[in-house]
């Protein structure tokens, strides 16, 4: 049987390819040390819909998705290939599984993506599958959908990265990369101990369980990535990776599947 590969990557700023953070250190020298998968389903906080997509376009344009940055930013292009044919059966696999999804063959990588993507494979050489939050399903529906993923991205050696951001308040952020405020650590902790345990029922109250979690994520589209792939590991943990702020609150938490950690931790020694 194989092993389930997940990923979780809070994305950060969009200008984060170009800033010089603790962040982007980690995720360039991460992707060296993880193993290549045939391909990665990704969850974007940035692909919203009321229920599943799946991007199935072969050659996903990249999309710059954010106005008043650098023109640096505007002039960058991530050109991994998408999987048409097997995003279809991905499709058709979910509704095997009573799960509907809609294939939107026309879907670009936004920059919940590329952004982290093309500092973790600057080559983009990892064929892509986007994968949207379903806003407009319940919690449980969600977890119901990211079980199916993560069962099928282990069977076809494919990664599921979840791209969002573990806190998410933009209006209460700094202009500096300052220590955290209080209620930002207390969410960001309580998420690790949430994610080692491998706590569904608690995710699934988390708007109620967390500390700070409305204020957290005024908005839960950059939670749900996060949420997902807690589900799709089916309460197996996801361990924390890396620890690190922008601008005061905007937690930068990478977890990873068991797999992964211990890879890494082999790499390190």
């Amino acid at each position: 049987m194989t092993t389930r590969h997940v990923l979780y990557l809070s994305h950060g700023s969009p200008d984060l390819s170009l800033t010089d953070h603790p962040a982007r250190t980690f995720l360039k020298e991460l992707g060296g040390r993880l193993p290549k998968p045939s391909g990665a389903l990704v969850i974007s906080a940035h692909f919203e819909t009321p229920g599943l997509i799946v991007g199935g376009a072969r050659q996903p344009e990249t999309w710059h998705d954010f106005h008043g940055f650098p023109d640096a930013l505007y002039r960058m292009r991530y050109p991994a290939p998408g999987m048409p044919e097997t995003a279809e059966r991905l499709v058709a696999a979910l509704a095997a599984s009573g799960i509907e999804a809609q294939l939107d063959p026309e879907r670009a990588l936004d920059h919940g993506i590329w952004s982290p993507l093309s500092l973790l494979w600057p080559r983009a050489n990892v064929p892509l599958i986007p994968i949207s939050v379903p806003t407009r399903t319940s919690t449980p529906a969600q977890l119901e959908i990211a079980a199916a993923l993560g069962r099928w991205a282990q069977q076809n050696d494919f990664m599921l990265i979840g791209s969002g951001a573990a806190t998410h308040n933009l209006g209460d952020r700094h202009f500096v990369h300052d220590a955290p405020d209080a209620w930002a650590r207390r969410f960001h902790d309580w998420v690790i101990d949430i994610a080692a345990r491998g706590d569904l029922k608690a995710m699934q109250d988390w708007q109620a369980a967390a500390p700070n979690a409305r204020y957290a994520h005024p908005t839960p589209e950059h939670f749900l990535p996060l949420l997902m792939c807690l589900g799709a590991m089916e309460g197996q943990p996801l361990r924390a990776l890396h620890e690190s702020f922008m601008y005061g609150n905007l937690s930068m938490l990478a977890l990873g599947s068991e797999d992964l950690t211990q890879r890494l931790d082999s790499a390190a020694a």
